[in-house]
């Protein structure tokens, strides 16, 4: 069983290590210059590094359609520059997840496999996608939607230790991004942590940096370029978080649902 998952980055990867270990095979698609921040649990790596690990899951890059079966069968995710999804037809999955996480829909529909889940605000079931599954923290996160959507976008980060807005670091300037430190480290309130063009992006508050953008990538002012994790624990910062693996539930929950109960076609018929 083939799973087409649109993104992959913290969320999209968390599924997808989740799906795999469940057994199915995964290819994931992504933007050509992933802006992933927790780099070191995104198969998205695999799009510039060519290959990747996320916990004890391997990710590779594939040029096209033609080299997804040699990956999976060779037992890792495979991962592909394709943003907009147009190798799905050729693809031909059994299932699509869209974790994209733009808080729209950019595409995905019914059409696209037998099964069709999109995680987070921006899908109807059953109107667009079979089934939604909540990103919000709180007491819904990984809830499955088969009828109805997920919770609006806040535009405020989850609460992590006491810190919502403080723990995200924002580019200083546009240009061009270049770390400091490393992800893994622990810092403090005021340390330089990357330079923007030679502006210098400084920690926010006390904690392990989770997350940084890759040298080399050109931002924009107030882009998010970096996380901050208050409590401290360097372990959290190479393995799936808490959340995705909640939603990654959600998406497996909705996948064997329909795999039993298979959509019917409009009408009833």
């Amino acid at each position: 069983m083939l799973v087409c998952v649109r993104g992959a980055g913290d969320l999209a990867s968390g599924i997808a290590v989740r799906l795999h270990r469940a057994g199915w095979q995964v290819a994931m698609l992504d933007i050509a210059e992933p802006t992933s921040v927790r780099r070191t649990v995104c198969f998205s790596e695999a799009v510039r590094l060519g290959e990747t690990l996320v916990e004890d899951v391997r990710g590779v890059a594939v040029a096209g359609p033609d080299e997804v079966a040699a990956a999976v069968a060779a037992g890792n995710v495979a991962v592909m520059v394709d943003p907009d999804g147009r190798s799905i037809p050729a693809l031909a999955p059994d299932a699509v997840v869209d974790a994209i996480l733009a808080k729209r829909n950019l595409g995905t529909d019914l059409s696209m496999a037998p099964i069709v889940v999109g995680v987070g605000p921006g899908f109807t079931a059953p109107d667009d996608v079979d089934a939604a599954v909540e990103t919000q923290r709180g007491h819904d996160l990984g809830r499955v939607y088969y009828r109805g959507t997920p919770a609006p976008n806040t535009g405020i980060p989850g609460n992590i230790g006491g810190y919502t807005v403080e723990r995200v670091l924002r580019a200083p300037a546009d240009g061009v991004f270049s770390g400091v430190a490393s992800i893994g480290d622990v810092v403090a309130a005021g340390d330089v942590v990357a330079t923007v063009d030679g502006v210098p992006m400084e920690a926010t508050i006390d904690g392990v940096l989770r997350g940084l953008l890759q040298d080399g990538l050109t931002v924009f002012r107030g882009m998010k370029a970096g996380d901050i994790d208050p409590r401290c624990e360097v372990s959290n910062c190479f393995s799936v978080s808490d959340k995705a693996r909640s939603v990654a539930g959600g998406v497996l929950e909705a996948l064997d649902h329909f795999r039993a109960r298979p959509r019917r076609p409009k009408g009833g018929e």
